[in-house]
């Protein structure tokens, strides 16, 4: 057999060679040997007790303030992110400065909006604050100079707040922009099912769809809710029952309630299950009269399924609808504006009363659609209130088409009057027009509003004084 190794070591000091350095040698070459210095690190780079590493952070455990601005729609998605970060722990505070982090919700429709949303930003920043971003700038323009670094949760992927609002308090920044989609089509947007947190514990708004089919030359909101997607009538009218579950409600009405709001409630809650009791639903979206189209259906459809489902007591109050989807269904939504569980009440934008500056604002109807839709229901539906729009200042209109809408508005009396001045947006094909001076902007919008003031909507309902006084009053906000 074989020796292990072809000699045997007597002693260990066998394995050094002759070659070898001597041990005095060795010490002579340490000499040459110099020790790296290992750089201390900065003080800006030390972790203390009140800049914790990102992974001993416990989500879950902090306060967060949300502000929204802008329609119902956005406020209904404010709820819902609200609702899932308490639910998963974080405490939803009214108090800015006390938050650990901003959830801010914006609106794209015009410049001041934008503008309130920039400076909660800045001033977020300033104080130390986390800042999340959500709804229409955010999602239109992601790439804003002011916008870098910071988080961003698109208005299709609110369902995913906890996690951009986690990764955000670590120190992380997440961006998801995403639209929801089920085998290539595109969905209406998260699921509505999700934990809610109401602003107004009695009144449940459901977007029943998003997006929109127009191409208003003015509108910014297009950019960040896209095309029309509309949700199922059965997930619409499951979200109905849910949030009606576990009330009932008395109503004390004074006389026209169903038109003019002017309602006393009193709400009696079960308290086993009063977290979702509510006793009014809110349908909204960029344009309900659009619903279904997408899908294979359409509004009243929706709203007769909406109106078996309402308890004894509960009300259903329609949002905006555009003029061109509403004219083929006048029949169906008066009998609908009719039910005793429906408000008598819809808003319905005219924008102009000038077929020129609709032409221009590509409205898709004239001024003659939108007087046969207020007529017809007026007439089918008594007492109804009908709420509009007027956009003052659009680019290229001259005095004549302002003039028409001062007597359109003269003529309807509306009670319920948006006045919007004329604010070009970013990239929208009405920021290129030639633009109004914005001194004449701002008389048509004043003259607009004296016009308003002047009349008495109700005049033809008898209404008391003290009873005008409080409506007048609620218009006045509106404005």
């Amino acid at each position: 057999m074989p020796a292990a190794c072809d000699s045997v070591l007597e002693d260990i000091e066998d394995i050094v060679s002759a070659q070898d350095l001597k041990p005095h040698e060795r010490q002579s070459v340490r000499k040459n040997v110099f020790p790296k210095v290992r750089k201390r690190s900065s003080h800006k780079n030390i972790q203390t007790d009140d800049d914790p590493p990102s992974d001993s952070i416990i989500p879950g455990a902090q306060k967060i303030w949300i502000r929204t601005w802008g329609c119902s729609h956005n406020n209904s998605d404010g709820e819902y992110m609200a609702g899932q970060l308490a639910a998963y722990g974080y405490k939803i505070t009214e108090n800015s400065a006390e938050a650990d982090l901003w959830l801010l919700n914006s609106c794209t429709v015009k410049n001041p909006a934008e503008d309130h949303f920039r400076n909660s930003i800045k001033k977020a920043q300033e104080g130390n604050k986390k800042v999340v971003l959500a709804g229409c700038v955010p999602q239109a323009q992601p790439r804003q100079d002011y916008l870098k670094g910071l988080s961003i949760i698109g208005v299709q992927q609110i369902d995913r707040v906890v996690e951009v609002v986690e990764e955000t308090i670590k120190g992380h920044s997440v961006r998801l922009l995403g639209q929801k989609k089920d085998n290539g089509k595109r969905l209406g947007g998260a699921r509505l099912d999700l934990p809610k947190i109401r602003k107004n514990p009695l009144i449940e708004i459901i977007s029943i769809n998003t997006g929109c089919l127009n191409a208003c030359t003015y509108c910014k909101t297009k950019h960040a809710r896209g095309d029309l997607a509309s949700y199922p009538i059965e997930e619409l009218v499951d979200r109905a029952k849910q949030s009606f579950q576990g009330s009932t409600a008395a109503f004390g009405w004074t006389e026209n309630w169903r038109s003019t709001y002017s309602a006393v409630l009193i709400i009696i809650l079960d308290p086993l299950t009063h977290s979702e009791g509510v006793c009014e639903i809110w349908l909204t979206s960029e344009d309900t009269g659009a619903y279904g189209r997408d899908i294979g259906t359409d509004l009243p459809t929706l709203l007769w399924k909406l109106v078996e489902a309402i308890p004894e007591g509960a009300m259903l109050r329609l949002g905006m609808t555009n003029p061109p989807y509403i004219l083929e269904h006048l029949e169906e939504m008066a009998k609908i504006l009719n039910h005793p569980r429906v408000y008598a009440f819809l808003h319905i934008p005219v924008q102009s009363a000038s077929d020129s500056v609709l032409m221009d604002m590509k409205r898709e109807y004239c001024v003659a659609d939108f007087k046969r839709v207020v007529d017809f229901l007026k007439e089918k539906v008594p007492g109804i209130t009908i709420a509009t729009d007027i956009i003052c200042g659009f680019p290229g209109e001259m005095d004549e088409d302002f003039q028409e809408t001062m007597k359109l508005v003269e003529q309807y009396r509306f009670p319920s009057l948006f006045i919007n001045q004329f604010y070009p947006r970013p990239g929208t094909p009405a920021a290129k027009m030639h633009q109004v001076p914005a001194a004449v902007k701002k008389q048509r919008t004043k003259d607009l509003s004296q016009l308003f003031h002047s009349y008495n909507p109700y005049d033809h309902k008898g209404s008391s004084s003290s009873e005008e006084a409080f409506r007048k009053h609620v218009l006045i906000i509106k404005l």
